[in-house]
């Protein structure tokens, strides 16, 4: 499959997620329903993992790839525990566009981090997801 094919299936999971975690967030202490979440999703990528990747692969990862993935899952827990809270303070069909627009947080970063073109449709890409996550998130 391509890169888009995998993009698109990405973004239909995370709206399931959305919809799933706000029905399972109700009742239950934010950081405790992300922690639970957390731990399905550690023993679920480590089986694929299991299954899909040669041995020895885990020990041939480079320092500077084990620097970033660590920070990255930093990030991600941020991400989660932000994101369960809001689900339980506010209506899913609100929050999932404000957390979208973490695509626009990532095209500045592409662009200021890793010095990747953006072009005129990417610029106005982003500033329609702004005006559309707003439009949304109106009461």
């Amino acid at each position: 499959m391509s890169w888009v094919a995998w993009a698109l299936l990405a973004a239909f999971f995370a709206a399931v997620t959305a919809v799933l975690a706000k029905l399972g967030v109700a009742g239950v202490d934010a950081s405790l329903a992300t922690a639970l979440r957390t731990t399905v999703v550690l023993v679920f990528t480590w089986l694929i993992a299991a299954a899909t990747t040669p041995p020895g692969a885990l020990g041939a990862i480079p320092r500077r790839a084990w620097v970033f993935l660590v920070l990255s899952g930093l990030a991600t827990g941020a991400s989660w525990l932000c994101y369960f809270r809001a689900l339980q303070l506010g209506p899913a069909s609100r929050v999932a566009p404000l957390d979208k627009l973490s695509v626009v947080f990532t095209l500045a970063f592409a662009g200021l981090f890793l010095h990747e073109r953006l072009g005129w449709s990417q610029l106005a890409g982003a500033g329609l997801m702004v005006a559309g996550a707003l439009l949304l998130t109106r009461g």
